[in-house]
């Protein structure tokens, strides 16, 4: 007590007058996200109490960390120093600043809450090292200037009436070195506490995931994501020993027309798959598009008629109804569909810089038969890492850099309308058939993504309205891109695959809610396929074996997806997963492994209201789930799905 006196009557005492304004700024956020979503969050009296208790100790830590640089300054400044004219003038512009950056973050959460729901996560991560495309999509999506300007105001107000007086009140008082240090270490030692002695997993006190984002604090979240990039499997999930979990593993992926290669290494997935069939080197044009969520679908009861192409077309391809996103982000999509993987907690393999390259992939099989491989973008392939993985995992690229040589109709912060990537697709296509090379182009759009900008007069709805503008102007785009292929010597030849890589929303009250998750899958290819509908459940790690079945090809496989067409409905299932939560849902069941070996199960997830049980020992399904990711993590790691004669950068 007698310390924490002589710190509040001391030039420390200005920490202690931010902390208080810091607060206010952290709990007045707290509570207008709350409002955002109170219908989600449904919190009670004693949640509501919890969460912002919870808040408060997150909101103490971050503050804790931030002041650290202060605490040395004021520790180290020497008295004859302390009260000159250039001290006060940077204590005081410090000051306005750190006020300033506090209305700053408030903001910025409010609006990353507004489009993901969540507080700041790898997802802002990501949004700082992209700041190009970031800092352009929010100028095109808000009010930039405006906000800035009010921000900037409300600092000058509350500097002028609040802070100022305390800035200088700190500025009088002389400590000698002694006292400063006693202090200063006092502030090291709570630091120290707060960094062994508190994690993410103290915010976990809910089923509801909404409440839990809210008891946390955005600024803390958003370092911790750093050191979160990648998780040890074995480290924090439920395990089964060894063996069993290999057993099951590949008893669950190993198909009857597979040729096991390697039958005694555990784990191990090599096999040679095989067909009786002549092959059909057809080929392939997958479209991946951004975040079309199958709600937005008419086949899927949709009202807006958002999809008049895409729901016609459902009737002309064979149509997948219960098809899910491996993922929340679009690495997620790419790596599963690229690799047939399942999602490993952390980050997406993707993004794992130095450890994303040389695997098997759909490009490295196809590029072996002689396909030309191509990932077509519309934006900068460096975003994300994309170009670095394709590159590494296959595939050549096609980037906005490119398509920009050539007439551009539109873009936006994102990269260019999809359209114009897709015009960019069928000259690449024509391009190959004079070249007499089978193709297969992986395809990702961008213009159904914040600030939902597009080309004026394609469709009824006004550009940069909202997302409903943005799917029906990709609808559009695609069944554009669609007729223009009609008229190709090439299409007969060729399947059209278009899927999304995610929802255009992850969060639910739930850790994985299902809903969240469903995505359409077409496969259209009128002059090979007769249409039908397939209600197997499956998820995108599936794509990649299904089309190379469709195709009766003969490969060296590694793959965890099973061929779609092949698979009995009641042995569909789909893995789902964010950055920590790794689910198997199956038979109208969802298992979920989460950190400190939690397991979860929910009855009827599909339902929106789940029936929910937490596992100490693991069932049968949770059984299976576990030996998905645990066989998944190792493999990854130990580099067992690499593509034979590529060199594994920087070691597994």
């Amino acid at each position: 007590m007698t310390q924490f006196k002589k710190m509040t009557s001391s030039r420390f005492s200005l920490l202690f007058t931010m902390l208080a304004v810091a607060l206010v700024y952290f709990v007045v956020t707290r509570f207008v996200l709350f409002a955002f979503s109170y219908a989600e969050a449904g919190a009670s009296i004693n949640q509501l109490l919890t969460l912002n208790f919870i808040g408060l100790i997150y909101d103490l830590a971050f503050f804790n960390y931030a002041a650290i640089p202060f605490v040395l300054y004021f520790m180290l400044l020497p008295k004859k120093w302390w009260a000159g004219r250039v001290n006060k003038i940077i204590t005081h512009s410090l000051a306005f600043i750190t006020l300033y950056g506090m209305g700053f973050v408030a903001v910025a959460e409010w609006l990353f809450w507004d489009e993901f729901n969540v507080r700041f996560n790898f997802i802002s991560v990501d949004y700082l090292v992209y700041r190009r495309e970031v800092t352009d999509n929010i100028a095109e999506s808000y009010p930039l200037f405006s906000l800035l300007t009010l921000i900037l105001f409300v600092t000058i107000v509350i500097y002028h009436f609040f802070l100022r007086n305390q800035v200088n009140k700190a500025l009088s008082q002389v400590e000698g070195l002694l006292v400063r240090a006693s202090l200063g270490g006092t502030w090291f030692l709570v630091s120290l506490f707060v960094f062994f002695g508190l994690n993410q997993d103290f915010r976990a006190f809910s089923d509801n995931s909404y409440v839990n984002e809210l008891a946390s604090n955005g600024p803390y979240q958003f370092f911790a994501a750093f050191r979160n990039n990648e998780m040890d499997y074995t480290a924090f999930y439920q395990t089964l020993p060894d063996n069993q979990a290999s057993a099951l593993l590949k008893a669950n992926v190993l198909e009857n027309n597979t040729a096991t290669t390697k039958p005694d290494a555990l784990y191990s997935l090599s096999r040679r798959v095989r067909s009786e069939a002549a092959e059909k080197p057809l080929n392939i044009v997958l479209i991946m598009v951004e975040s079309l969520s199958a709600k937005y679908l008419g086949s899927f009861g949709n009202d807006k008629n958002l999809t008049p192409y895409l729901d016609k077309l459902a009737d002309e391809s064979i149509f997948f109804d219960k098809f899910y996103a491996t993922g929340t982000r679009t690495t997620r999509g790419l790596e599963a569909v690229t690799l047939s993987i399942p999602p490993t907690p952390g980050r997406s393999i993707v993004k794992r810089i130095g450890r994303e390259i040389g695997f098997w992939s759909l490009g490295n099989v196809l590029k072996e038969k002689g396909y030309e491989i191509q990932f077509i973008y519309g934006g900068h392939g460096y975003f994300d890492n994309m170009n670095d993985f394709f590159a590494g995992n296959g595939y050549g690229i096609i980037d906005q850099t490119d398509i920009e040589k050539g007439p551009v109709t539109f873009k936006n912060a994102w990269g260019v309308s999809d359209e114009d990537l897709l015009n960019t697709v069928l000259s690449a296509a024509d391009k190959s058939e004079k070249d007499k090379n089978p193709f297969f182009f992986h395809i990702m759009t961008t213009s159904n993504h914040r600030p939902y900008s597009y080309p004026e007069g394609r469709i009824d709805i006004p550009s940069g309205s909202g997302r409903s503008g943005a799917v029906k102007y990709t609808d559009w785009a695609i069944g554009d891109f669609i007729e223009k292929a009609k008229s190709k010597s090439w299409f007969k030849d060729t399947i059209f695959v278009i899927v999304a890589d995610h929802c255009a929303g992850s969060a639910g009250k739930r850790a994985l809610p299902i809903n969240k998750y469903h995505i359409p899958l077409f496969i259209y290819a009128p002059s090979q396929f007769s249409p039908k509908r397939i209600s197997t459940i499956a998820s995108q790690m599936d794509i990649a074996p299904t089309l190379l079945g469709l195709m009766n090809m003969d490969y060296e496989s590694y793959a965890f997806g099973k061929d779609i067409m092949k698979m009995k409905a009641e042995d569909g299932r789909a893995l789902i997963g964010n950055y920590q939560s790794l689910g198997l849902y199956q038979h109208g069941q969802l298992s979920i492994l989460s950190p400190k070996k939690r397991m979860q199960m929910q009855l009827n997830p599909e339902s929106g209201s789940p029936i929910v049980s937490e596992l100490a020992e693991p069932n049968e399904q949770m059984k299976l789930n576990i030996a998905y990711y645990q066989g998944a993590s190792h493999i990854y790691h130990n580099r067992m799905n690499a593509w034979a004669g590529v060199e594994a950068k920087n070691g597994g």
